[in-house]
């Protein structure tokens, strides 16, 4: 915090890099500066603005979780801006979000850069806006709208604020600069106390729409009381903010708010990597080729063309490249008719990608990323003929999901530029992105996979090799779990049900069947021959057996009349009974509370296998994989930060005693597990 001064001008600057956060320290100092200033005979105005490029992101979030937020109290700092007897002016560049959009809406005035956005996203975080957001952004836009933005935590640019009342001017070039001529000049604005402007004229059908369009069950109560928070505005603003402040501390201790929490925190902890040299640096990656012209490459390089990459896509086959080519143009064109990029950007993408019918279009790539077939012979043909196309410094990643990275390293001269970089389908959307490291994976192309998996808008969390890598190898027994509750009594659709009420976007069968039976059925096959004492469910085999690969074929476990939609089939109710019967196992009533235990225990056990083998750096890299990649609710932070919900202790018991029942073998308890559990720790301990 800095306060220079310029004549009649106080200029106080918001300086705690990187984005100004308004910690404790910062507040306090933020006070004092104020007040100092309101004292000043000699100050007419106030200027207020961040260092940097930014004027504020907010508050310091890591306060959230902790018994004691700190002194002085945010919204004590922002009454005492408000109250002030001088002009405060904001001078708004960068982002303005959250806690920073909450003081710049304490000020009297606020002038904004062209290029400023704004949002109050805390409903993300699992809390409401807690400085008198809730309060003063509906006075200034209207209700309806600040309803939208703090449901929604949507981010609005500096022409939107200003059409909606949230700035009072935009500029182009020096916005400091602007507002300290204007706090100069006589005609500085009159002091206009947010707090004290109307009643919003369309608050109370505002509020009544909102809770209208509220989800009848949902995991997170923010959305809900942020709207009971507008709905408390009065002429009496402080009556107000008692309302606001009591509801913000009930949301803090939340579990969706840990959650979510958990998850804003674990998606930057994952990009560090552990015992990587501060010296190594990556290397630069402008030009990708990817060999493979399916839905996974096609996806992969409508993912690279977004980040402004150029592409070229090497496919065989005439139509499929055809098809390819065309997808991804629709995809851009797409977004450039919805608005989310200019034509001329659109343009510039399409132009960035071109089709290639063999590997020796890649002689001057910087990366190639093979996406064929996920069998290893296909592997090899494509990495030991790249080995002899690309640049020696070219890396080359496999896109493989289960198969061992070091085998197809052995493929070519120098395994240390061989990388993992499995994508998730469809690869544009998805924004998981597992970054497998070999057993002689050199550590700057480590370092370049995940600065890269930061450029493609991805959430990089890295694995070490085993079958299935981290995701896929804990799905494989949550699967497994999912299957054995068929045959003990449960249907398909009471087992998705259970978990998509729990939180999962999408239950254990229906993602099979949209994934495709046959690739399981693949994988089950080989895990046979390869670990034949851990054998699966034979009902998913029988379906397959019937053709009934999923919903790409209109059948699967369940049947897709419109090609979409999961509809029960009584054929396949009638097989798993019948299964049931033919195995000896009686059947009985299952409750969705089993069903929600056994899967996420499964996880959980294999989760922290994964993490005590190495596999996985922490924890929270197993609980990121899962909310980035395979539809588990941010607001249950992930499996590992469940079992810490659960208590270490009690996962171990539950897991115990599944062992000691019906194919108990699959629940032999992770070392870590009994570890941690008996030293009374958490997994988030070892969250490094």
């Amino acid at each position: 915090m800095t306060e220079p001064q310029s004549g009649k001008v106080s200029e106080i600057i918001l300086d705690t890099p990187p984005v100004n956060a308004l910690g404790a320290g910062l507040r306090r100092h933020l006070l004092a500066a104020i007040e100092a200033a309101d004292a000043d005979p000699a100050v007419e105005a106030i200027v207020l603005r961040g260092a940097g490029s930014v004027f504020s992101a907010g508050a310091d979030i890591a306060e959230f979780a902790a018994d004691d937020m700190g002194e002085p109290w945010h919204p004590l700092v922002l009454d005492r801006i408000e109250a002030c007897s001088k002009p405060v002016i904001a001078a708004i560049t960068g982002v303005c979000l959250g806690g920073g959009l909450e003081t710049a809406l304490a000020c009297h005035y606020r002038i904004a850069d062209a290029s400023a956005r704004f949002a109050l996203p805390e409903v993300t975080l699992g809390i409401l806006p807690g400085a008198g957001g809730t309060q003063r952004l509906p006075r200034l836009m209207g209700a309806r709208e600040a309803l939208a933005m703090m449901t929604g935590g949507r981010m609005i640019d500096a022409g939107q604020a200003l059409a909606l009342g949230v700035v009072d001017e935009v500029v182009d070039g020096d916005v400091a600069a602007a507002a300290r001529e204007l706090a100069a000049s006589a005609g500085r604005p009159p002091i206009r106390r947010t707090g004290a402007l109307p009643v919003p004229a369309d608050l109370a059908e505002a509020v009544a729409e909102a809770r209208a369009r509220l989800p009848v069950a949902a995991l997170s109560t923010a959305p809900a009381r942020i709207i009971d928070s507008v709905a408390a505005i009065t002429p009496d603003f402080a009556a107000g903010c008692a309302v606001e402040t009591a509801l913000f501390s009930e949301l803090r201790t939340t579990e969706a708010a840990r959650a979510l929490q958990h998850a804003f925190f674990g998606e930057r902890k994952v990009s560090r990597i552990p015992g990587l040299a501060r010296d190594v640096k990556a290397r630069p990656v402008a030009k990708v080729g990817i060999v493979g012209g399916g839905l996974m490459g096609t996806g992969i390089a409508i993912a690279l063309l977004n980040a402004g990459l150029s592409v070229i896509v090497v496919e065989t086959r005439d139509d499929a490249r055809e098809k390819s080519r065309e997808t991804a143009a629709k995809a851009v064109e797409r977004d450039a008719a919805k608005g989310r990029i200019t034509q001329t950007v659109a343009e510039s993408r399409i132009a960035a990608l071109s089709m290639a019918a063999g590997l020796e279009a890649l002689g001057d790539v910087d990366l190639v990323i093979e996406a064929v077939f996920e069998d290893l012979a296909a592997k090899e043909q494509v990495f030991t003929a790249l080995d002899r196309i690309v640049r020696p410094d070219t890396i080359l990643a496999s896109n493989t999901s289960t198969l061992d990275l070091d085998a197809i390293a052995a493929f070519v001269a120098d395994p240390s530029r061989v990388v993992g970089l499995h994508f998730f389908s469809p690869a544009n959307i998805m924004r998981l992105l597992e970054v497998v490291r070999g057993a002689a994976t050199g550590p700057d192309v480590l370092a370049t996979a995940m600065a890269f998996a930061k450029r493609v808008g991805k959430v990089g969390v890295v694995s070490g090799v085993c079958d299935g890598f981290i995701g896929n190898r804990m799905f494989e027994e949550y699967l497994r779990q999912a299957y054995f509750l068929l045959e003990e009594g449960a249907l398909p659709q009471g087992v998705d049900r259970a978990m998509e009420r729990w939180g999962m976007a999408m239950g254990p069968l229906r993602v099979l069947d949209l994934a495709g039976q046959d690739i399981g059925w693949a994988i089950r096959k080989r895990r046979a021959v390869e670990q034949p004492d851990r054998p699966y469910s034979g009902i998913p085999d029988r379906v397959c057996e019937l053709g009934r690969f999923g919903q790409k074929v209109g059948r699967g476990i369940y049947q897709y009349p419109d090609g979409r939609t999961a509809v029960a089939d009584p054929l396949i109710d009638d097989l798993i009974v019948a299964y049931s019967q033919e195995i000896g196992v009686e059947r009985r009533l299952i409750e969705d509370a089993e069903i929600v235990d056994r899967c996420l225990l499964a996880l959980i056990n294999e989760g922290a296998r994964i993490v005590g083998e190495g596999i996985a750096y922490r924890p929270v890299d197993v609980d990121m994989i899962y909310l980035n990649g395979y539809g588990f609710a941010r607001e249950r932070g992930g499996p590992m930060f469940q079992a810490d919900e659960i208590g270490l202790a009690t996962v171990l018991e539950k897991i115990r005693a599944l062992a000691a029942g019906r194919n108990g073998w699959a629940w032999e308890p992770a070392p870590l597990l009994v570890e941690l559990a008996a030293q009374g720790k958490r997994f988030a301990d070892p969250n490094v």
